[in-house]
């Protein structure tokens, strides 16, 4: 009887040791998911909230986001959509309606965003609606979720 006493000890407490592993590597996980969600939905609606009044820290909000390619091509056009928002008078107002992780590991993350934007501009002073759907990549980089590639997709 003692000994069948100790297996069952020994039994439980392994059980336990593993179901604790097991929660604390879903609350990682989940964790990690609501991260990811959250970097990228500031990066589409930075992305689709742009303001020709103040283009200038519009666009930053856009690069302190990004990282990599998607960095290097959004700065290397600033200069010229800066010119083109102004002369313009561009304003949009980006709202984002879902995020879902299409794909992701500890180090790099494929989401899909669906984001609205009522845009005001000369050619439309009242306002026209847009919808976007965006592929937004992105990468862990010093503790941070950074996006690295964005594409427009269906």
């Amino acid at each position: 009887m003692p000994a069948a006493l100790a297996v069952a000890t020994v039994a439980v407490t392994a059980l336990s040791g593993w179901l604790c592993v097991e929660v604390y590597e879903q609350r990682a996980e989940a964790e990690r998911h609501q991260d990811i969600l959250a970097a990228a939905r500031q990066s589409a609606l930075n992305f689709t909230s742009l303001d020709y009044r103040h283009y200038d820290r519009d666009s930053k909000n856009v690069l302190k986001g990004a990282t990599g390619e998607f960095k290097e091509q959004f700065s290397a056009q600033t200069e010229e959509l800066t010119k083109l928002v102004a002369a313009n008078k561009s304003v949009s107002e980006g709202q984002v309606l879902e995020a879902g992780i299409a794909r992701s590991d500890e180090r790099s993350a494929r989401v899909l965003v669906v984001a609205d934007s009522k845009v005001t501009n000369t050619a439309a002073p009242e306002g026209q609606a847009r919808t976007y759907r965006l592929q937004l990549d992105l990468v862990l980089e010093r503790g941070r979720w950074l996006t690295s590639n964005v594409e427009f997709v269906g």
